[in-house]
């Protein structure tokens, strides 16, 4: 099964999105599905939920969805915390360690900063949403 740590600018898209069969809302199904792995930590979890609230998703949907990932999603405890390379962006930090301690196969993003820290790190491929749901779709069983 594949272990997925998702950026908060996929949860936005397809949070945001008015397509259902958006990619991004197509991997959140899948989650739901039991298809992947989210990994998650309390830092992501307070990054979904700001950035959420931010772009004015209702405080009660967010507190349902956050609840959902506690529930369903792996939480991933950080015991290790260096880096060969650092993200320029220090919010990056928290995915990238959590995708290093939870054993990740994919960190799945838009931001073209994580996405280019993403090549020192061979443990995890680094990758679109597109990227993925390819990926996701073919170890699913049909």
């Amino acid at each position: 099964m594949l272990r997925a740590v998702l950026d908060s600018n996929v949860l936005l898209a397809a949070k945001l999105s008015e397509n259902p069969q958006s990619p991004n809302a197509e991997i959140i199904a899948r989650w739901m599905g039991g298809e992947l792995d989210w990994l998650i930590s309390d830092d992501l979890l307070t990054e979904y939920a700001e950035k959420l609230l931010e772009k004015g998703v209702d405080a009660m949907k967010v507190e349902i969805f956050l609840a959902d990932l506690l529930e369903f999603g792996v939480e991933v405890f950080i015991r290790f915390f260096h880096f060969q390379h650092y993200p320029v962006d220090a919010d990056d930090v928290a995915f990238l360690l959590v995708a290093l301690n939870g054993a990740a196969t994919h960190l799945v993003t838009y931001d073209e900063h994580l996405k280019d820290v993403g090549v020192f790190y061979p443990e995890f491929i680094t990758c679109e949403p597109v990227e993925f749901l390819f990926e996701l779709r073919k170890t699913s069983t049909p």
